[in-house]
């Protein structure tokens, strides 16, 4: 029950930052809901494919879908309260890798994965719904610029395995490997940490 909430909270955020960039990006109301859609579901359906989980999650627990029909009624009737949209849209991707990286981690371990494979699953899930919306809002994706974005989703999986090793509850280990997720996010930005770029490089040669 711990982890759907999880889930389904995680699909949530996604969906308002869906609906945030398709907003910004003065789409109507179809579009809207299609973004909102591939950002929620769209890393999800890839990791469910991958472990060979089909139908995918998605299809087979309505749950999922009334969440991101939920999370954009709610986006659109509070846009003007979500004046500053890039904070915003930060805000709500940042909760959702969080959330999704550890529901990712959680599905790799549920079929005997190796831990690297899941730290690589929950990346997957985290990252690729965000990458396919900026492809759609024609975008550079997030994940593939300089911002750390699946960094941040590697040291929360690594966190999540280093505290499984000690004798404490899997829904707290849980909890904090998100929060490490968001934390190095948030301090990322605000620090303005950022990996460093090979075409400076190359420029400066």
């Amino acid at each position: 029950m711990f982890f759907q909430i999880v889930e389904i909270l995680g699909t949530f955020a996604f969906a308002i930052s869906g609906v945030l960039v398709a907003l910004e990006k003065r789409m109507d109301v179809f579009g809207v809901l299609i973004v909102a859609f591939v950002t929620s579901v769209g890393g999800g359906t890839l990791r469910d494919v991958l472990i060979g989980f089909t139908p995918v999650t998605w299809m087979v627990n309505m749950i999922y879908v009334y969440a991101i029909l939920g999370a954009t009624i709610f986006a659109i009737i509070f846009r003007k309260r979500l004046d500053f949209l890039r904070t915003s849209l930060f805000l709500f991707d940042t909760i959702g890798i969080g959330l999704y990286t550890v529901v990712g981690i959680e599905k790799g371990l549920a079929i005997g994965l190796h831990p690297i494979i899941c730290i690589s699953l929950g990346t997957i899930t985290a990252c690729f719904g965000g990458v396919i919306r900026d492809i759609l809002c024609n975008e550079i994706p997030v994940i593939f610029r300089k911002e750390v974005y699946a960094t941040a989703c590697i040291l929360g999986g690594l966190t999540y395995f280093l505290l499984r090793k000690f004798p404490i509850d899997y829904n707290f280990v849980f909890v904090i490997a998100g929060s490490v997720v968001i934390a190095v996010r948030l301090i990322a930005v605000k620090f303005k940490i950022s990996l460093p770029s090979l075409y400076k490089h190359e420029m400066k040669n």
